[in-house]
């Protein structure tokens, strides 16, 4: 029974329901204004970009929206609502807009869940000039501005906490899955980075009681160990940085340079910030070759034919972007709803939602 006296879910609307989120959506309008203030004190411009695009993002799992824009003279052609502002995003930076941000409605088919939701509000930010360190110095400032702001320092998820104000942790994913997962990831990549070795890896997971499935790829071995093993001791106590990510898993990410400490051919410089188990953002030093990134697509499509049945179009004006020249540049993406989420301690992604999509 509902709150009004009808059978079937209360709406989202009904006042009763409101008035329990509405505390939550207060906090949600505070952490927007902190952001904004934070990225001004930065010396970044906000930007709008649509939320049409030719292709969605070519994250190979992802599944984008698709409509068709209808022409005055009645051609129509295939878009998509955007997965991310990326590729948008980037063609601003060839532009010579060394600094920006923006809070951007995106959309991701087939994904509800506690922590996941069709339509969403994604963070994503870039900087000319820097690289993946940059952008790690940024998370630290907006989130303590953020608390600042807020009154509030700590998050909260599945009993576990994390106090912003804490000194953050710093984990490679090669520490990372030795410390949680007594597992050697070096050791199950093998000599070719871009066809990491599925037989060294099946045997690893194996060893230390990872289910493992005949059909099972490399990435899907990985991911299944990250999962049960990893995630759930990121950013308890205080948030966390896991940097140096196996290349690739990063298409959007340059190599890690060979000068930096703990540089490896199969490192890329991709991290994510986690807290109290939670991932909160995914962040690279971008790279900026048109030909390595066409390359990179193209193997993304073919893996998503392969195991989907379908692609998506590749941006061909992101591509000239970068052949007329996208500077050093770094960014990140990042879950304002889930940075909510943590903040007001609530169970489920639609309790920080002014309105969910109807289920």
């Amino acid at each position: 029974m509902t709150a009004s006296g009808q059978s079937g879910p209360t709406p989202w609307w009904h006042p009763a329901l409101y008035a329990r989120r509405r505390p939550n959506l207060l906090l949600r309008q505070a952490v927007l204004a902190a952001l904004r203030s934070g990225f001004a004190g930065l010396g970044f411009v906000e930007v709008e970009t649509p939320a049409l695009q030719v292709s969605p993002g070519l994250e190979p799992h992802l599944k984008a929206f698709a409509t068709s824009l209808e022409n005055p003279d009645g051609s129509t052609r295939p878009l998509y609502l955007h997965t991310s502002p990326e590729f948008a995003m980037k063609k601003l930076l060839a532009a010579g807009e060394p600094r920006l941000f923006q809070l951007a409605p995106v959309f991701r088919n087939g994904e509800r869940a506690a922590t996941h939701h069709p339509a969403f509000l994604m963070l994503e930010w870039y900087r000319s000039g820097a690289d993946y360190r940059g952008i790690m110095q940024d998370c630290e400032i907006l989130l303590q501005a953020v608390a600042a702001a807020t009154g509030r320092s700590t998050l909260t998820w599945q009993g576990h906490t994390a106090d912003i104000t804490l000194p953050w942790q710093y984990l490679t994913v090669h520490q990372a899955f030795a410390r949680h997962a007594q597992l050697d990831l070096a050791a199950c990549i093998g000599a070719d980075p871009q066809r990491p070795d599925l037989a060294a890896m099946r045997a690893a997971c194996t060893a230390i009681g990872i289910r493992v499935d005949d059909g099972d790829s490399w990435d899907d071995l990985y991911f299944r160990t990250a999962l049960e093993r990893v995630e759930p001791h990121l950013g308890l106590d205080a948030p966390c940085i896991l940097h140096d990510y196996p290349i690739h898993q990063a298409a959007l990410s340059r190599p890690k340079k060979p000068e930096r400490e703990g540089a490896a051919p199969h490192l890329a410089e991709r991290f994510e910030l986690y807290a109290c188990g939670m991932e909160l953002a995914n962040a690279f030093s971008e790279l900026t070759d048109a030909a390595e990134q066409r390359r990179r697509f193209q193997a993304d499509m073919a893996l998503k034919r392969q195991l989907y049945g379908y692609d998506y179009p590749v941006d061909e004006d992101f591509l000239a972007a970068l052949e007329h020249g996208l500077p050093d540049c770094a960014g990140i993406a990042l879950g304002v709803d889930r940075l909510v989420m943590l903040l007001a301690g609530a169970a489920r992604i639609e309790e920080v939602l002014w309105l969910p999509v109807s289920e």
